[in-house]
């Protein structure tokens, strides 16, 4: 997040897009009926309704992947009526003409026949948007799971510039992440291109840098984005695998891709807490470590970086997750003696000066500290960009739309989306074996409009059967406006009904490399008659 989740509660408007909030992130979710108590206005889009669109001074349901249409519909309006901050562009910004001429295209009139918003919700929106200073801009994986992930992001980027809200406070662009140290295994390193805090393996001397650290000279070549490892485990090129605390047979595209893929691997070893579906097929299970039975530091949302604190001895065998890979290490050969947590978190802030270096376990406290925090004395950064980017000037990109990768056609003529649901968190491995979670919701099911479901004679409880290009999957209907017409939705929780075995791994962002898990092409008919 650009922004702290505190000053939500500032924002005079909220744009919510792409993210079910009170059921992903509901503390966030709080702070943003405050500041409707405090007279914030609220926008959502969101391709279902969801709780939070009852609360909204307007809420679309704008068609799967028509973000960027929709974004660029808003900000024609924006610029037509000339609501834009025009000092803060001058002043801030860079290629605001190359945006300008590719809204010009972006009228309501055609805006409407993409993502079928109504003209009058996309008049209002932008409205309410340009006129309600600071406006904060709220986004999840509704956004960045499509094959246009990046282009969404940029979209939400120029809307926000567009209108001065980056770099003040209460504003922003703020994506909210999708597990609870997702911001902290980013800045530690965990993408296939990067060192700790984003310094990039193909520069030399961040190479240099690091190779003297840990005495050992580093590759200048990038590794492996998830969805590239699938071939490649296809092909032989990649023979072993280390998968810690993820599910990549419920949480990756096409289920039947991936299970061969894992077939084909000399060597599997998985690190979890619980004997996950992944675990289940693994030649080797690490037993780790829960957070209450541990030492260490998390980064969220906001660029916070907490300690958290031991509360349990750990049960039975199970080790801190940095211990099971400082042994391993030591066992291939390169020893790590590390006796705490705190000695890896000192090295990694040493290299880290830019974001890390001012922070430390005594000044983290209670509260924690947000990065860029450069030195000991600052005091962290609430707000990213003020008064300058940090790239120097803000940059516009012109987006166009694009449609998904799959588009519904004559064989598959429903439109299917995935997402999650209020009792369950990411793919079950910890929420599932809760009874008191999992008695909220104990099966996956199959969001259908009352209209398809009167079309194919379906009632609430019957057995459905989805198909795609890839395979196909049955679960029980629920029927509820929620959706609409010709759009399907599954909870991805569910091994017993696993969304993936749907979805495309070849349908990915070509930057990114994030499977369109939000947009797929199915058919859909009813296993059994209902009973008399």
């Amino acid at each position: 997040m650009t922004n702290s989740i505190a000053e939500i509660e500032a924002a005079r408007c909220i744009f919510v897009i792409g993210s079910n909030t009170t059921a992903c992130h509901p503390l966030i979710a709080r702070r943003i009926f405050r500041a409707k108590e405090n007279g914030a206005h609220l926008i959502v889009a969101d391709p279902r309704s969801i709780q939070l669109s009852r609360f909204a001074d307007v809420a679309v349901n704008h068609r799967l992947g028509s973000d960027v249409a929709l974004l660029n519909g808003i900000m024609h309006i924006i610029v037509r009526e000339g609501w834009h901050a025009h000092a803060y562009i001058e002043q801030r910004t860079e290629d605001f003409q190359l945006l300008e001429r590719v809204l010009k295209d972006y009228t309501p009139e055609r805006v409407q026949q993409i993502t079928g918003v109504d003209r009058k919700h996309l008049e209002r929106m932008a409205e309410l948007y340009a006129t309600n200073h600071p406006a904060s801009l709220l986004y999840a994986m509704g956004i960045t799971q499509h094959t246009t992930g990046v282009d969404n992001v940029k979209s939400c980027c120029n809307l926000a510039m567009l209108c001065g809200n980056v770099g003040v406070y209460g504003g922003g662009v703020n994506p909210l992440r999708g597990q609870n140290n997702v911001q902290g295994a980013c800045d530690m390193g965990g993408l296939p291109n990067v060192l700790t805090g984003y310094q990039p393996v193909a520069d030399p001397q961040v190479r240099e840098k690091f190779s003297k650290a840990w005495g050992r000279p580093l590759s200048e070549r990038p590794g492996l984005t998830i969805t590239d490892m699938i071939p490649a485990m296809l092909e032989g090129k990649l023979k072993g695998l280390y998968v810690i605390g993820e599910n990549p047979k419920l949480s990756d595209p096409d289920w039947t891709h991936m299970h061969h893929a894992l077939k084909n691997l000399d060597f599997l070893v998985v690190q979890e807490l619980f004997l996950s579906e992944t675990a289940q097929v693994a030649d080797v299970v690490f037993s780790a470590a829960s957070v209450g039975e541990k030492e260490g530091t998390i980064t969220n949302t906001e660029r916070r970086c907490m300690r958290i604190h031991q509360a349990i001895d750990p049960i039975a065998n199970t080790l801190a997750d940095w211990q099971i890979i400082c042994r391993l290490s030591t066992a291939m050969g390169y020893p790590m003696q590390y006796q705490h947590p705190e000695e890896i978190f000192n090295e990694m802030r040493h290299l880290t000066p830019k974001s890390y270096a001012g922070m430390t376990y005594e000044r983290m406290g209670l509260d924690g500290l947000q990065w860029p925090c450069p030195e000991v004395g600052h005091p962290g950064t609430p707000f990213l960009h003020q008064g300058q980017f940090a790239r120097g000037k803000g940059k516009f990109h012109a987006v166009e739309h694009q449609d998904p990768a799959e588009m519904p056609d004559a064989q598959y003529p429903y439109f299917l989306t995935t997402g999650r649901m209020f009792a369950h968190f990411h793919f079950g491995t910890m929420t599932r074996v809760s009874p008191h979670l999992d008695i909220e919701q104990t099966t996956g099911y199959v969001t259908i409009h009352p209209d398809d479901a009167r079309a194919l004679m379906v009632r609430e409880g019957d057995v459905l059967v989805l198909s795609s290009r890839r395979g196909r999957m049955e679960a029980p209907a629920r029927i509820s406006r929620s959706v609409e017409p010709g759009t399907l939705f599954l909870p991805i929780h569910f091994g017993e009904n696993p969304t993936n075995v749907l979805t495309s791994a070849e349908a990915v962002d070509p930057l990114a490399k994030i499977p369109e898990f939000k947009v797929s092409a199915v058919k859909v008919s009813k296993l059994a008659p209902s009973p008399p």
